[in-house]
């Protein structure tokens, strides 16, 4: 995979993303290679013509010359198709491209939800030599706000009609929005929406980065060189205020604290399916005891802790 073969990187990708057992060394491996790719999260609900403006995105940034790594999240299905097999149709173009990889992802009910295999397969474009990861999200809901933590540049892309999707996530869109964007702007009421997310972001604290609020029109390009420029603008100002590097400290402990809670967790459902601790379960289950004092009962016990924090194979 270091050596440019996507075959490759592509079964990296599928070993980390259903969180096998050896995904730990993978990474690894890799971590001294990470570092050089910029990610850039794109999320908005459905119809908000995400994967065309990636598309166009993508064209920007390949015409510099620029190596551009897709990742497209679907957190409901198991399967590539829906959306997701949507947006590769949309973005077929790029298929014959060395230059581009698309890849999709789910969730599959991994222990971290999808935030963390996205993270782990973000990183393993980035150690194959990717500039750019843009990861595309299908929805505004909590599982995509998450993902979208990921990324350095947000873009939260909405349409002229989505004034009850901006109220639902008023919120969590405000809080990890980076750039606004109102797509398919040759509708009706996209200059009125434009104003509203304006006036809505007056309202929030003040902060050194002004979120601009972008009209665009995908299917013509339209807007999307202004877009491109505020995704530059943006990088830059995170790389001179410090706050690029004050992100990058929290995500690594963020990373950290979800890595070791996945760990425990593997371990904790290994040993139970083992029969350990089956007495205690068996209580549980009866209803003998009840699960905070049964858990707390096995926290306080040193030998307990001590078995199941011993590697599998030790244990064996």
């Amino acid at each position: 995979m270091l050596a440019g073969d996507k075959v490759a990187l592509a079964k990296l990708m599928t070993l980390v993303e259903n969180r096998r057992a050896d995904t730990a060394l993978v990474m690894s491996m890799i971590h001294d290679r990470c570092g050089h790719a910029y990610t850039i999260g794109i999320t908005g609900p459905p119809g908000a013509g995400k994967s065309t403006l990636v598309d166009r995105i993508v064209r920007e940034l390949r015409s510099a010359g620029q190596r551009v790594g897709i990742l497209a999240v679907d957190p409901s299905s198991p399967f590539s198709g829906g959306s997701v097999l949507g947006d590769r149709i949309r973005m077929q173009s790029h298929f014959l491209d060395d230059g581009v990889f698309i890849r999709s992802l789910s969730s599959r009910g991994s222990h971290g939800g999808v935030a963390r295999p996205t993270r782990d397969v973000a990183r393993l474009f980035d150690a194959f030599g990717m500039d750019f990861i843009l990861i595309e999200t299908v929805g505004v809901g909590q599982t995509e706000l998450d993902v979208m933590r990921l990324a350095d540049t947000t873009v939260v892309v909405l349409v002229p009609e989505a004034g009850d999707t901006v109220q639902a996530m008023k919120a969590g869109l405000l809080e990890i929005a980076d750039i606004f964007v109102v797509n398919k702007a040759d509708r009706d009421g996209a200059m009125k929406m434009q104003s509203e997310l304006e006036m809505m972001l007056q309202l929030r604290p003040t902060t050194e980065w002004t979120v601009p609020v972008l009209l665009t029109q995908g299917t013509s390009g339209d807007g999307v060189p202004e877009l491109t420029a505020q995704i530059t603008r943006h990088r830059e100002f995170l790389a001179h205020s410090g706050h690029g590097a004050a992100r990058a400290l929290a995500g690594r402990q963020e990373e950290f604290v979800a890595v070791f809670r996945e760990e425990i967790a593997r371990r904790i459902e290994g040993a139970l399916d083992n029969g350990r601790f089956s007495d205690l379960l068996l209580k549980v289950k009866r209803g003998e005891i009840d699960p905070y004092r049964a858990a707390l009962e096995l926290i306080g016990n040193e030998d307990v802790l001590r078995a199941l924090l011993r590697p599998k194979e030790d244990c064996e």
